[in-house]
């Protein structure tokens, strides 16, 4: 997975930062559902501002009643934001950041606090759809300080189990407008591209299944895109390659869902992201069905005890000063002026080992 990060100092300028796999990757070693000699990588896009992304290791996930049928695990992550002014002095610095919140599958609860009295504020907001934003601001820092928001978090998740008779669900015919912003294209996820169109149509077979048909976009991406890790070029770029990693296999697969009126999003965990697609039952509610395109096949069905940091893949982000739309829900930046400089800002996705239960 590569995470979009846009700092700005009001004009922004882009600049590319590759991360360290040692220091930042969401898994202290590799990510146990890709290959060891393919860890699944973060890119950083930033200006004049050197970002660091620090997480450690675990293991899949989605958003259905049933994945109350689900066995449960439960694991403590540390997650948060730590600013460093390591070349001198800053000013005006903040950053915002998703952190996990409930979902169907998912029970979050903050049960640790490590704040640094440099940090002025830290509050939480809410985006679209329900993701939930850590905000930090810092006037001031001296050269060679450091501050610091940590939290703790508890997270219980619930497997989701496969459906029972998945031919029976179908695409929405009348789709809701919350369903329409997961039908539109998003960054780099090129739904209307005729060559994605094109490709769309030709999947599957006549009169086959919704079902069926989206199970066979899913294998059709498996199958002709080949796992890469790379630089972040979205759903287009890795089609044209014929290949991408996580991020890019999602993507093509979300974008491929999209044109053929199946709504689709990106769910963004520690280190990695899957995806997940929108069918019902004629008359029911409909539900959130995952799957995940890099490492072993899991269609319809997760297990995965990494937190939900987010999901979807269109957001925009209060303060950002181009408005643009942002494929991940985090954005840093300080003040200029003379004699300061822009910090180093890393943010920790961390998981802490729990004491055995000796009773």
């Amino acid at each position: 997975m590569k995470v979009v990060l846009l700092f700005f100092r009001w004009m922004p300028l882009m600049a590319q930062f590759t991360h360290n796999p040692s220091l930042h990757s969401p898994r202290a070693s590799h990510d146990p559902l890709i290959p060891s000699h393919q860890p699944c990588r973060l890119l950083h896009f930033i200006i004049l501002l050197s970002v660091v992304l620090v997480s450690v290791q675990i293991s899949h996930s989605t958003e259905n009643d049933r994945s109350a049928a689900g066995i449960a695990s439960k694991s403590n992550w540390r997650i948060g934001i730590v600013v460093r002014a390591k070349d001198g002095p800053c000013r005006g610095v903040f950053a915002s950041t998703p952190v996990p919140t409930d979902w169907p599958e998912q029970k979050v609860h903050i049960i640790g606090r490590d704040v640094s009295q440099e940090v002025q504020r830290l509050r939480f907001r809410r985006l679209t759809d329900g993701v939930r934003q850590m905000v930090i601001e810092v006037p001031r820092l001296r050269e060679g300080k450091t501050a610091s928001a940590l939290l703790t978090f508890e997270v219980s998740k619930l497997a989701v189990p496969p459906l029972s008779n998945p031919a029976q669900f179908a695409k929405p015919k009348r789709p809701s407008r919350h369903l329409f912003r997961y039908l539109n294209p998003s960054p780099m996820i090129e739904s209307r591209n005729p060559e994605i169109m094109k490709l769309s149509k030709s999947i599957g077979v006549p009169d086959q299944s919704d079902w069926d048909r989206t199970e066979a976009i899913y294998e059709w991406v498996r199958e002709n895109v080949r796992y890469h890790e790379g630089p972040l070029k979205g759903a287009l770029t890795a089609l044209q390659d014929s290949e991408g990693d996580c991020e890019e296999l999602s993507s093509l697969f979300i974008a491929l869902c999209r044109a053929q009126g199946i709504p689709a999003r990106t769910v963004w965990i520690p280190g990695h992201c899957y995806s997940e697609f929108h069918l019902q039952r004629s008359g029911a509610k409909g539900e959130w069905i995952p799957c995940q395109l890099a490492g072993h096949r899991s269609f319809g069905e997760m297990t995965e005890s990494r937190p939900i940091l987010q999901k979807g893949d269109s957001f925009r982000i209060p303060g950002d000063p181009e408005k643009r739309l942002h494929r991940y829900a985090q954005m840093v930046g300080s003040l200029p002026g003379k004699g300061f400089v822009h910090p180093q800002i890393e943010i920790v996705h961390e998981r802490i080992a729990t004491e055995p239960n000796r009773n």
